[in-house]
């Protein structure tokens, strides 16, 4: 029997599962897609274990929906951090969180629901696929404003850029419209559209910055899941600091797998 819980942060979703015990076969891809199917499983973008760390709260292991190993999920760090403290209780202090993950030890506050999840230094933003581009962490990413968003052809676009990279690339369209910036993201290990993209939303927000599309520090998000706020510092040269992904994490149900 295999318990585990329901959470999504912004629409984007995952199986959260407390391997302490390591008793979760990682190499079942077969299990994984089952579980992560929308119709024969739980349905999730992504399966995220909690393990045992000597040094920190707690260790974040992240699985793709198609069974791969992930890299750092900026929304499955916040959902990851909620399941830690409300459900597992193993978190000793909700405003210093430290947990390592497959890029390092990553910082969290916790304010109720609201999830703070302080992410990688970004050091550059280049160009790739012809696009403007990022890598938070050791997460890939190209951003490609459009217009009339809403109508988009997001997987068809995202999925050949991705497809052009041979290492693989997540996409992000973007539109802003009266200082609000809507994003759509086509993400890489799911291989379609994501409901939201936490580390999609950071690199957004540093490339509108860099660009002179935002003047502020602070950009407002909306994906179609829901709304993220990143916060950051600009250092000199392309470097960016102290960078804060600021969004709700929710626990939607608990189950039981046979």
């Amino acid at each position: 029997m295999l318990n585990f819980y329901k959470y999504h942060g912004a629409g984007n979703d995952f199986i959260m599962i407390d391997n302490r015990a390591l008793d979760f076969n990682l190499k079942d891809k077969e299990l994984i897609k089952l579980l992560c199917h929308r119709r024969f499983g739980v349905g999730a973008d992504g399966i995220i274990l909690v393990e045992e760390d000597k040094e920190h709260d707690f260790k974040m292991v992240f699985i793709n929906n198609d069974g791969s190993m992930g890299s750092m999920c900026g929304n499955g760090g916040r959902c990851i951090v909620h399941f830690a403290y409300h459900i597992l209780d193993i978190v000793k202090d909700p405003t210093n969180v430290h947990f390592r993950a497959i890029d390092g030890v990553h910082v969290a506050e916790i304010k109720g629901d609201e999830i703070r999840l302080k992410m990688r230094d970004i050091k550059e933003i280049t160009t790739k696929n012809d696009l403007p581009f990022i890598c938070q962490g050791t997460t890939p990413h190209n951003i490609q404003f459009v217009t009339d968003l809403a109508n988009f052809p997001v997987v068809e676009a995202g999925r050949r850029i991705r497809n052009s990279d041979s290492n693989g690339v997540n996409v992000n369209f973007v539109e802003e419209i009266d200082g609000i910036y809507y994003v759509r993201t086509y993400e890489r290990g799911v291989e379609d559209e994501t409901w939201a993209c936490g580390t999609g939303a950071t690199s957004v927000a540093i490339a509108c910055h860099a660009l002179g599309k935002l003047r502020t520090n602070i950009c407002n998000i909306k994906m179609p899941g829901g709304d993220l706020t990143v916060l950051f510092k600009k250092m000199p040269g392309d470097t960016y600091e102290n960078i804060w992904l600021i969004g709700e994490a929710k626990c939607v149900f608990k189950g039981e797998w046979k």
